[in-house]
């Protein structure tokens, strides 16, 4: 898992959670087999899956503090009178054209040679939200156009509780005309699991970063998105004679001294660096100190290897589930109705709302 999903869901569900919601994380294992993930192997997939789940447990993330862990198959094999209904209705009422637009959410464009099962895929995730009767759905940018597919069927169909989307900026990778961080380059994607001499080559060596220029760098992008979001500050530290240690506690002022070139593109990376390495510390002890990660871990690794090796990673770099890894929100009782609107503007920081 890389940071642009772990460390950007994890900052989603906290606000959320603050916020009052109850949030469930749909872990979307027959959707990866759908998008031929590992190969369709279900088996290769809910391993990834549980180790997804260890990592957001790692972040705090557990039935105490009002998250749940949801497996779709499991979900739907339960429910299935009331899952396929939903589904069938949808692909009635949507053209296929239609149908075939949303195909970016899976990293396919609708001129790609499609399977049955993209177009059962679409179907089926306009279905998840109302399905589990989300007040809320959070999910990347890259998703808007099955949300507002859900969205327009509540609106045909006069369905009540038609849930606010909730889409976050989509990270890019570290390489120049990278829009989203992806797996299937390892080297232009920081991991969860990377240790700390891995995140400071790949920072120094791949993160496209020219000097003096804000627009298109990826270290400043970082910066905004997860170094200040996490520590609500940023500190440089560098000689006297460069400047001295500075501790910014907006983006606007980090990105007039970098235009301005009082910061330095090299003391950027290096206080990038150590800010990220401190954020997945925690992590990298957890899956070194407990049993269940360090197995699951090498579980991992294996599936991976022979992944790669097959040649079944592929695509637009989605791993397993990236593209189905969403959060469905409830607010408790008394934050029902009108309020919820109110509530999700509130701490919608760093996400686009509709809804």
């Amino acid at each position: 898992m890389h940071i642009a999903q772990g460390l950007m869901k994890i900052m989603s569900v906290k606000k959320l959670t603050s916020a009052g919601c109850r949030v469930k994380i749909w872990i979307a294992d027959w959707f990866a087999v759908m998008n031929n993930k590992l190969g369709g192997d279900l088996k290769k997939i809910r391993i990834i899956g549980e180790y997804h789940k260890e990592i957001f447990q790692a972040a705090g993330m557990n039935s105490e503090k009002n998250v749940e862990f949801l497996w779709s198959s499991d979900e739907i094999n339960a429910r299935g009178d009331e899952y396929w209904p939903l589904v069938m209705d949808i692909a009635c009422r949507n053209s296929l054209a239609k149908i075939k637009r949303c195909m970016p959410i899976m990293g396919h464009s609708e001129t790609d040679e499609l399977s049955a099962a993209h177009i059962l895929y679409v179907c089926m995730q306009c279905a998840d939200p109302l399905f589990l009767q989300a007040d809320i759905c959070q999910l990347g940018m890259d998703q808007q156009t099955v949300n507002l597919l859900a969205r327009e069927y509540c609106d045909e169909t006069k369905r009540g509780n038609k849930p606010v989307i909730l889409s976050h900026h989509m990270l890019p990778g570290l390489l120049q005309g990278q829009t989203k961080m992806c797996t299937s380059d390892p080297s232009s994607a920081i991991f969860m699991d990377d240790d700390e001499a891995e995140v400071n080559r790949k920072i120094r060596k791949k993160a496209f970063c020219l000097p003096k220029i804000v627009e298109g760098n990826k270290c400043l992008e970082y910066v905004k998105y997860i170094i200040l979001p996490w520590f609500s500050e940023f500190t440089v530290e560098r000689d006297e004679k460069f400047g001295g240690n500075k501790t910014f506690n907006n983006f606007e002022d980090i990105a007039a001294d970098y235009e301005s070139g009082r910061l330095h593109a090299k003391d950027l990376k290096d206080a990038l660096s150590k800010a990220l390495n401190k954020i997945l510390q925690p992590f990298r002890d957890h899956f070194k100190t407990n049993n269940r990660a360090k197995n699951l871990l090498k579980q991992v690794e294996t599936v991976l290897k022979q992944s790669y090796s097959n040649g079944s990673i592929q695509g637009d770099g989605g791993g397993s589930f990236r593209q189905r890894t969403f959060l469905i929100c409830r607010f408790t009782d008394e934050r029902r109705g009108r309020e919820k609107i109110q509530y999700c503007e509130e701490y919608r920081r760093g996400m686009h709302t509709r809804g």
